[in-house]
This record gives structure tokens, sequence and C-alpha cells, in this order.
């Protein structure tokens, strides 16, 4: 009697088997890891130049040697600076990036904004101060007026006429408060009974 041979998994083609599939993977991953180096750029890094006080104009009309491209997100006004100069840049001047790199500009703005005036009236000068600085206006001087009520403020001032809550005004502009002074007026001599 003749035995039939049947096809069974041998210990060596497993073993062959397995060698294949850690070659192909190890050779998957190695064409991986150089793929994403020519494509990331690894290792060729330029550190960023600072643009800070260049007009924002000149820097988008032109590509840099690095490739990097300028982008105006933001305008802020800042006295004394020119209008269209580089206040701030992200990333900052000294940091590593690659070729090709998105640079965002803060750039100074040609005109103050405007501000609604703040309601000041019937409030302490002390609130009336901070309110004042945190809209970016400039407290010129204070008028002290009698008043049976202290410090309170009974006027605003803007260039000589009175002005209200919710008037347009350019930021850095100059407020002038009155303020009551209280003047207590003590009698003489009290008045007798008759």
């Amino acid at each position: 009697m003749s035995k039939k041979k049947t096809h069974t998994f041998s210990t060596r083609s497993v073993w062959f088997q397995l060698l294949m599939a850690v070659v192909v993977t190890v050779l998957l991953m190695a064409a991986v890891v150089l793929l994403l180096r020519l494509f990331t750029r690894h290792g060729r890094e330029f550190e960023m130049p600072d643009y800070r006080g260049q007009l924002s104009q000149t820097l988008t009309q032109t590509r840099t040697k690095e490739g990097f491209v300028f982008v105006v997100n933001e305008q802020r006004y800042e006295e004394g600076a020119e209008p269209g100069a580089v206040l701030v840049q992200d990333p900052a001047p000294g940091e590593k990036v690659k070729h090709g790199r998105k640079v965002y500009l803060t750039v100074a703005a040609a005109e103050p904004p405007t501000i609604k005036l703040p309601e000041l009236h019937e409030i302490p000068l002390s609130q009336a101060r901070i309110m004042l600085e945190s809209q970016g206006l400039v407290l010129e001087r204070v008028i002290e007026k009698p008043s049976p009520y202290e410090n309170l403020v009974l006027d605003v001032l803007y260039k000589g006429h009175t002005v209200g809550a919710g008037i347009d005004i350019k930021m850095g502009e100059k407020i002038t408060l009155v303020v009551g002074k209280n003047i207590n007026v003590l009698p003489d001599s009290i008045p007798s009974e008759e």
C-alpha cells in the first residue's frame, strides 16, 4: 500500500513566511521614514529673521530666499509707529522654521480706532479714570465744582464741549472731567430758639 502525502505546514515553511513578513515590514517602515524626511524637509531649518519695523506692503509683495509667505492678520494703532510697519511677527525672530512657512504680521494702523465714549456721569472719579484708560482715552484734567457729592463725575468735556455717553471718539483723545467738591459750610453759631 502506498501512503498518500497530504500537504501540511512544515516548520520550515512557517519560519520562511514569518521571515518574509518581517523583511517586508522593515522595508515598508524604512520607505515611510525616508519619504517623511523628504516631504517634511527634516534637518533643513532656517532662523526666522526680525521683520519688526519694516513696512508690511513690501514684505507681502516679495518672497524671501527661504520662501516665507507673509500674511497680515491684524492691524493695531500704536502711537509713534509708522503706518504699515510690522509691530509683531509670528513666529518670533530667532525661531527655527521650515522653508515656505507662513509668517503672520501685526502691523501699525494709520489712524487710531474710533470708540464709543462710556457712561461716566454720576460715577466716582476713580472708576471714571479706570474706564477712560481701559478705552484708550486720556484724562487731560479734572475740574472741581462745588457739590454735595464728593468726587462724583458731574460733567464730561471733550474739546471744551459737554458730551454724553455713546459719541464716537478716536482712541487717544483727551477728556476733561468735572467732579463734585464737597464744601461743608459750618454755621458760625447755633441759632437760638425764641
